[in-house]
Formats: C-alpha cells, sequence, structure tokens
C-alpha cells in the first residue's frame, strides 16, 4: 500500500480539516506570558483540570516571577499556594528542583529541545510538547487522556501508550499542524467527544469517525 493510500492518513487528514474548521481559535488552556510560567503551570495541570490551574497561577506566577525565585523558594510556603491543585507536596518538590536545574544548567532559561526537557523533573514529552508547541513554536502532539481517547476512536491508533499514540499521528498528521491538531483534539475531546457518553449524532466527525469502541446506544 502506498503511502498517499493509506485510509488512515486520509481519514486523519479529513479530521484534521474539519476539526480545524470547528475550532479556528484552539489554544493552550493554560494561562501564561513565558515559558517559565508556562512549565509550571504544565506540572501543575498532572490530574488537575486547567481551569483550577489558572485560579492558583496568577497569585503564583507574582509570587515567583522566574526561575531562580522558585529555585529559591521556601517549599512549604510553595506547597501552600499550589496546595488545591493536589499532589501538592510531589508537584513543589518538582517545580522547585525544575527551576534549580534551569538556573544550574540552562541560565535560568527553559530549554527549547525535547532531549533537554524530558530529563528534568516533572517533564514528560507530554508537558514537554506542550511547552515545545507554545511558548517556542516546535510543532508535536502532547498526548493527554483525550488524545488517548479519541485518536482509539478515530481509528487511527491502537495503542494506549502515550509514546506510541503520539509516533503513530505523527505519521498520519503534516508536522505543520501537529501543535494546533492537539489543541483541535483536546477541545473536541472537552466539548463533543465525552469519556461516557460521546455526542456522536451532533459530531462534525460522525460520518468519517469509524467510533471504534463507542457503544451503539451513545450512537
Amino acid at each position: 500500500m502506498t503511502r498517499t493510500a493509506d485510509p488512515r492518513r486520509q481519514r486523519a487528514r479529513q479530521i484534521d480539516k474539519k476539526l480545524a474548521e470547528l475550532y479556528p481559535d484552539a489554544h493552550c488552556a493554560l494561562h501564561h506570558k513565558n515559558a517559565v510560567e508556562l512549565l509550571v503551570a504544565t506540572i501543575l495541570s498532572a490530574q488537575c483540570t486547567d481551569v483550577r490551574v489558572n485560579i492558583v497561577t496568577p497569585a503564583l506566577f507574582a509570587r515567583y516571577p522566574n526561575a531562580e525565585a522558585y529555585a529559591n523558594a521556601n517549599i512549604a510556603e510553595l506547597e501552600s499556594m499550589i496546595q488545591s491543585t493536589g499532589f501538592f507536596r510531589n508537584k513543589a518538590k518538582n517545580i522547585k528542583t525544575c527551576c534549580e536545574l534551569l538556573v544550574k544548567n540552562h541560565g535560568g532559561e527553559v530549554p527549547r529541545t525535547m532531549e533537554e526537557l524530558v530529563p528534568l523533573p516533572g517533564i514528560g514529552r507530554k508537558t514537554a510538547n506542550v511547552i515545545l508547541g507554545n511558548a517556542f513554536g516546535v510543532p508535536g502532539i502532547p498526548v493527554d487522556t483525550h488524545v488517548t481517547r479519541l485518536a482509539n476512536r478515530m481509528g487511527l491508533t491502537k495503542h494506549h501508550d502515550p509514546v506510541k499514540i503520539e509516533a503513530d499521528l505523527m505519521e498520519l498528521i503534516p508536522k505543520e499542524d501537529w501543535t494546533m491538531f492537539g489543541h483541535r483534539m483536546i477541545f473536541h475531546g472537552r466539548q463533543v467527544c465525552h469519556a461516557r457518553k460521546p455526542n456522536c449524532e451532533e459530531c462534525v466527525l460522525k460520518k468519517i469517525c469509524p467510533k471504534v469502541g463507542v457503544d451503539d446506544v451513545f450512537v
């Protein structure tokens, strides 16, 4: 089978196009003004809603304006400020240690490569892709629970491992669309393709999505 004849690729391009039309203003939901703020916000977003993170971060960003401030933070104070995001002790430790390494090894700046980001505490491939795509314009597909769910339902992958899903999607979606495709998938997952009861009847993709694993009662 030739590359252009791959039905998954053809479907992926159709999905990409329709989601682009549906969500022309899709964007990163985490409020931030620079790469350090985005790094901290993404660490806080683990097992926490973006809405909750955005409630916490204004005061946090005002208190700690740069990586050096986080590196020198009193850990108890930092924990107190982020407590409502959950798992706050581990998150505070990761933020502080991560920023210590930014100061020590990167001049207080967030690095711009996957290879440099992933070893940092609290930073996995998903978080690194969020930072690279939104702070530095480096294309990437962050695979969160929404992207995992939708990519499987749409028949774009058969995997549940985020790294394997990312690899599959990178093969199917044009590189220049990677970051925005991720945003649009997340928007669609939140607004239409819900985990428990996807609104397939009202979905713009209902004619091209194979609805893998979706019970007929929801269609």
